[in-house]
């Protein structure tokens, strides 16, 4: 499948907006009326986490680099989530509601997103999230960054990157019921992606594999978003399960709600900091294997 092109999606750090057609107002507008706040997603925690690891998955050509800019990807892994408060267009960037599409693998979705366009409508493509074509922009853009030399550009765009790849790697991301609002469960991505972070993450075992060369990065994030896409019942059923017989979201029950999906989150964070350095390192060497400097 062809990745994004580049002007599809875009990303601006002024958040400078170009005009865009009534339907993709439209449909930011339904967007913003029918979601709650902002903290659907993997919460800084792990971004963080994610952006520092996948450092360690690099080859020794390029590990350099990024690891004394380690400093620098950290602070800015969750630049994304920044920017949504600026720009009414980035909140899309960050999932994609695959459930929308009918019935898993979802073989209805084209994964070229001209053919998706071209079939189902901008419209409907917009609604329902970009994030596998914003990973495949990314990985053009900072490929870009390499080959023209700009290191600023690249620090920028490979945390940016990593976070995009994150989310792919979060099972409420692929949701409609992202926040479990749904089934009754609201706060739920509260609860999944930052509370049980902030409680739990320094008890995770992290040992994420060797980065390696990805031939297709927007099938790629298709395909990541889709296995993260099997996990979505897991936590909300677990999230049920853990709340049985208490009033309260109270520490025995984010003990029991780890206990269920905990090997669920550190398979998944170890998976995404794996990919997130194998996208920098094919950036990398589509680039041509540039000479990075030290910082």
């Amino acid at each position: 499948m062809e990745p994004a092109r580049s002007g599809v999606l875009w990303w601006s750090r002024k958040a400078s907006m170009r005009p865009r057609p009534f339907v993709m107002l439209f449909a930011i507008l339904v967007l913003c009326l029918t979601s709650p706040g902002l903290d659907w997603a993997w919460g800084p925690t792990a971004h963080q986490i994610v952006n520092t690891w996948a450092i360690q998955t690099l080859p020794p050509e390029i590990r350099t680099f990024f690891e004394n800019n380690r400093q620098f990807l950290t602070e800015h892994a969750n630049d994304p989530d920044e920017l949504m408060k600026k720009d009414r267009y980035e909140r899309m960037r960050q999932y994609i509601y695959l459930d929308k599409y009918g019935v898993f693998p979802y073989p209805g979705l084209p994964h070229g997103y001209q053919q998706a366009k071209e079939k189902l409508g901008s419209w409907r493509i917009s609604r329902d999230g970009v994030l596998p074509w914003q990973i495949g922009e990314f990985s053009l853009r900072l490929t870009k960054a390499m080959k023209d030399g700009n290191w600023e550009e690249v620090k920028l765009d490979a945390s940016a990157l990593a976070h995009y790849v994150a989310d792919a790697h979060d099972p409420l991301h692929t949701t409609q019921n992202f926040d479990g609002q749904m089934t009754l469960q609201t706060g739920l991505s509260s609860r999944f992606d930052i509370r049980l972070f902030d409680r739990y993450s320094k008890f995770f075992i992290m040992h994420p594999d060797n980065a390696v060369k990805i031939d297709d990065p927007t099938e790629y994030a298709f395909q990541t978003c889709l296995a993260s896409n099997v996990w979505v019942d897991l936590v909300v059923w677990s999230d049920l399960l853990a709340r049985e017989g208490m009033t309260d979201y109270n520490d025995e029950y984010y003990d029991h709600f780890y206990n269920r999906v905990g090997p669920t989150v550190v398979r998944e964070i170890n998976a995404a900091a794996h990919d997130a350095g194998s996208y920098w390192y094919t950036a990398w060497l589509n680039a041509g294997r540039p000479q990075l400097p030290m910082r």
